[in-house]
């Protein structure tokens, strides 16, 4: 008898594990309770199997409690909302008092009521009809037949299957997560601590012409021709701040991402991602941005790929917590100015068409790799296309001054003109467009033309005393002395310096 109830222990077991996919959970160490898992069932995502000789109903009722608070104790674990669990009892016999009762409703934890507990009792006397309600609950056969088997032989046989099973898939799952030791993501991580030391001694990692000169993504740049811009942003970051939140992001994503894929297939994630947020960042933000977000982003785009290929496993690991970290920052990207957005939803995709690119280590969907492929293709070509074609849409006066400014320190006065006259600007220039154009022309000796572009910039801005003393100073050169004494007086009265005194003086 004792062997008839712990075959069928085990064939329910056999049941839940081998047939409907559930994860064992735990084991007792006598190997009569039994708790299993599936997060996806909507039955029940927790069973728990107890072989116990039942005497009396106070104890079972007493049990059904303890379950509850196990179950509760889950659920939170789980972060569900509900959770539903099946207990299911074998007894050789009956409780010897009335027990049907008990077992008629489901019973809710008390605390939170979130945790259903639905019992059944399958003993001698009832064991056909309760195994034929939980094939028709759980929609599976167990094909048990009345003549259960009694032999130790065959008990033992289908325990060992369960178990093998279970140990099988738990081993395959694990080993998903333990295809490479991370590398390459210590390695990036040591190049942007070392890139921004390097950015400190040179002027600063938040000085603009510093993180141009050593690859920020620039458009202007970027537009003549400086495509190594599309890469080089990956390992430079604007300020301690920036480094110090990538860095933490990237250890604990990277190193994920690359157990996940290996080392090789992670490094081309890594920067194919990296290169398509700084693409998107080209299309939709013409400002100058550098760091590794973009990258960091994609790593999260790998982990998606990873969730769409293994959804269950996904979403019992790590899916949830995936999910809000992702929603938050995307969420304070769309909040907070000043944070390049398109870099990191660029980076995102990208992630994930590289994942699909690579596939996984020993796996092959050549149909599916070779789409994403050309998705890649189609879509970074085209962006890129569209970007070199239009320039107008890619730059903004900001940059474009930011580099003509850069261009004067290092006195490349004619360089700086050509970039001010072939800008296609979209509004109206500023005052400050002019002004530099204005300077480009003084000192490449165009007087006319540097007169039109400060009329021009004190028209925009009235009150643009830099431009009042210049336009003074053009004129003084072309020997109109009323004009230039005008400027020199309306310099003075916006702003009485000794240098726009002196300069009026010359006239008194």
């Amino acid at each position: 008898m004792i062997n008839n109830k712990r075959y069928l222990f085990w064939k329910l077991a056999h049941g839940f594990i081998v047939e409907l996919g559930y994860r064992m959970i735990k084991l007792s160490s006598d190997q009569n309770e039994l708790w299993l898992e599936k997060r996806e069932n909507r039955q029940a995502q927790i069973v728990r199997l107890l072989h116990y000789d039942i005497d009396w109903s106070n104890w079972l009722q007493q049990d059904i409690e303890r379950t509850a608070v196990n179950g509760e104790r889950i659920r939170k674990q789980m972060t569900r909302g509900e959770l539903q669990v099946a207990n299911i009892y074998v007894s050789s016999y009956p409780p010897v008092d009335d027990y049907e009762f008990r077992l008629l409703k489901p019973y809710f934890d008390p605390v939170q009521n979130k945790t259903k507990v639905t019992s059944s009792l399958i003993a001698n006397s009832n064991y056909i009809e309760e195994i034929q309600r939980l094939e028709k609950f759980f929609n599976m056969e167990l094909n048990i037949s009345e003549q259960i088997p009694v032999e130790e032989e065959a008990v033992e046989k289908l325990k060992r299957e369960v178990l093998n099973t279970a140990v099988q898939r738990e081993r395959q799952e694990k080993a998903l997560f333990e295809q490479g030791k991370p590398f390459f993501t210590y390695m990036f991580i040591a190049i942007q601590v070392l890139m921004f030391l390097v950015l400190e001694v040179f002027g600063g990692s938040t000085d603009t012409s510093t993180l141009i000169q050593f690859g920020a993504k620039f458009n202007p740049l970027i537009l003549e021709g400086e495509w190594w811009r599309f890469l080089t942003p990956m390992v430079l970051h604007i300020g301690f701040l920036h480094l110090a939140m990538n860095t933490l992001a990237l250890f604990y994503l990277g190193t994920a991402v690359e157990r996940i894929f290996g080392r090789g297939r992670f490094l081309f994630i890594y920067i194919l991602a990296g290169f398509a947020g700084t693409v998107a960042s080209f299309i939709f933000s013409p400002n100058l941005s550098a760091g590794a977000s973009g990258a960091i982003f994609g790593c999260f785009g790998a982990l998606l790929y990873f969730g769409a290929t293994y959804p269950k496993l996904f979403l019992r690991t790590m899916g949830l917590n995936i999910f809000v970290v992702l929603a938050l920052n995307l969420l304070f990207g769309f909040t907070v100015p000043g944070i390049d957005n398109a870099g990191h939803i660029g980076g995102l995709i990208g992630g994930f068409l590289a994942s699909g690119i690579v596939h996984f280590p020993k796996k092959r969907k050549i149909a599916l790799q070779a789409i994403c492929l050309a998705l890649t293709l189609v879509v970074a070509g085209g962006m890129l296309r569209y970007g070199f074609e239009n320039p107008k849409q890619v730059l903004d006066e900001t940059s474009v001054l930011v580099l003509v400014q850069d261009y004067f320190e290092s006195e490349r006065f004619t360089e700086a003109y050509q970039l001010l006259s072939d800008f296609p600007n979209r509004e109206e220039p500023s005052a400050q467009y002019y002004f530099l154009l204005s300077f480009s022309e003084i000192k490449l000796e165009k007087f006319d033309e540097a007169e039109k572009s400060l009329l021009k910039a004190i028209e925009v801005e009235p009150n643009f005393h830099e431009a009042h003393y210049n336009l003074a100073l053009v004129y003084l050169h072309k020997q109109e002395f009323e004009k230039a004494k005008v400027h020199a007086e309306k310099a003075v009265e916006i702003n009485p310096t000794d240098e726009y005194h002196q300069l009026l003086n010359q006239f008194n």
